[in-house]
């Protein structure tokens, strides 16, 4: 669920403070998993230098479709979500943003995507142009930029897939699994859904009341559990899920 969007510097609000040093980049979360993975430790110094750390309370909008595009980021903490406007005033979650993810559309002037934290979230933030340049001197890290890119146009024609062939079974306990592997990955022992049931099915292209439904029928089954309400699952079954998905 990797994506490339887009972060407006107009409406960043003051949050953690400044912090620019590479001792403090080093220790970062998401040191391994962020683009900036592809730098040594000596490199780091130069992004560093041009970053600032934020943190964006949750409902904050970021960017705004439309707004003019002068910040990027790295996702240290948190999630974002990436919402397209229709023509007649409708809103669809075009896209998902988690720790080690990118923020920002480098090489445009405009943004073309509306971005909001539905979480509190944590973002490594840096001046677009500060960026780029940084870019032009660390080929790795436009080479792992790329690569970031041509990973979220995969995600999201896998996602077109889903949208239009995979049942509200499939879409669901798909979508678990994906928390799942990032929870591991993170050395979490169980996965924080982000979004609430409304902002997953809008995400996933189903109606509210067939999320929770499908939800349900996996607690049911003791594929899932949920803890301290609905945000907070713990997968008891990850073999299940993947053959729910096996059989799409």
């Amino acid at each position: 669920m990797s994506q490339v969007a887009v972060l407006s510097a107009a409406r960043v609000p003051d949050g953690a403070g400044s912090e620019t040093t590479a001792t403090r980049c080093k220790s970062c979360a998401v040191r391994t998993t962020a683009l900036c993975a592809s730098m040594t430790d000596e490199d780091l110094t130069a992004l560093s230098n041009v970053g600032r750390r934020r943190v964006i309370p949750a409902g904050q909008i970021l960017s705004w479709a439309g707004d003019e595009s002068n910040l990027c980021a790295n996702v240290v903490h948190g999630a974002l979500k990436v919402t397209s406007t229709m023509a007649d005033g409708r809103e669809q979650i075009v896209g998902l943003l988690f720790p080690g993810d990118f923020v920002g559309q480098l090489f445009e002037d405009e943004m073309s995507m509306t971005v909001t934290a539905v979480v509190e979230t944590d973002l490594c933030c840096y001046s677009r142009r500060a960026f780029e340049g940084i870019l032009d001197q660390f080929p790795r890290l436009e080479r792992m930029l790329l690569k970031r890119t041509m990973a979220s146009l995969n995600d999201a024609r896998n996602r077109m897939l889903s949208l239009g062939r995979k049942s509200a079974q499939e879409r669901v306990a798909g979508f678990i699994l994906e928390l799942y592997e990032r929870s591991r990955a993170a050395g979490e022992s169980q996965v924080s859904i982000p979004v609430s049931r409304g902002e997953m099915a809008d995400y996933l292209g189903l109606t509210i009341e067939t999320v929770s439904r499908q939800l349900t029928r996996l607690r049911a089954a003791n594929i899932i559990a949920f803890v301290n309400g609905d945000r907070d699952c713990r997968i008891l079954d990850s073999l299940e899920l993947e053959q729910i998905l096996d059989q799409s």
